[in-house]
């Protein structure tokens, strides 16, 4: 399987195969093996503070570490020659997020949310 395959996989698991995904509205906008952009729009299931209708902070938080999540898988795809689609399920399903710290310098307003990502370094166990 090509490497294009796998993104446009990964993009299907990512928007229709997770349910929390589907529920907050992921839409993947920009996928290759360079940088990651993720796009949703604002509803009021996601609203935190009802009286300012700023985001959820956990909102906030899931799409970051997703982010990084497929920003990781995409250093994995560069570093890699062709697999089969079983090496590249097990080295996917191996990806877990190590530490996560989000600064909230502003309340999350807007009709919309983009958030993108590209790896400064993916090594054999972490990528930056």
């Amino acid at each position: 399987m090509c490497k294009e395959n796998y993104f446009q996989l990964l993009k299907e698991v990512i928007e229709e195969r997770i349910p929390f995904n589907k529920l907050i509205g992921l839409k993947i906008e920009k996928l290759d093996l360079e940088s990651i952009g993720i796009r949703f729009k604002m509803r009021p299931e996601l609203v935190g503070n009802f009286m300012r209708g700023n985001l959820h902070g956990g909102v906030i938080s899931t799409v970051l570490d997703l982010t990084g999540g497929m920003v990781a898988w995409a250093g994995i795809m560069n570093n890699t020659k062709e697999l089969s689609f079983e090496e590249v399920t097990e080295r996917f399903a191996k990806i877990g997020t190590v530490d996560l710290r989000v600064d909230y310098l502003r309340p999350g307003l807007g009709k919309y949310f983009v958030s993108t990502g590209s790896a400064l370094r993916t090594g054999n166990k972490l990528s930056v």
